[in-house]
């Protein structure tokens, strides 16, 4: 499944804050429809899957919050969830 404009700029946005060496925005809305939160038009439910030096020394709680800022837009007005899995190279 391809990215929709919410999963293109979270992708933007991380890769502009991180300089990852992996990364993948996974749009996972088709399994959590009728759920609470599901949007009919998707792009409510994700995951991200990202490996970058700036995670280096850090907990995992703090990789969750440096993500969790970046993508603050987007989880303030448009995604539900997001599953995080963040480590450094």
């Amino acid at each position: 499944m391809s990215l929709g404009p919410v999963g293109l700029e979270m992708e933007r946005k991380l890769t502009e804050r991180f300089s990852p060496v992996e990364l993948s925005v996974i749009d996972e809305s088709h399994h959590h429809a009728g759920h609470s939160g599901a949007r009919p038009d998707g792009e409510s439910h994700f995951k991200v899957k990202i490996t970058a030096d700036a995670f280096t020394g850090q907990s995992l709680v703090q990789c969750h919050r440096m993500i969790n800022e970046t993508l603050a837009e987007e989880l303030k007005e448009r995604v539900h969830a997001l599953s995080i899995q963040a480590k450094a190279p």
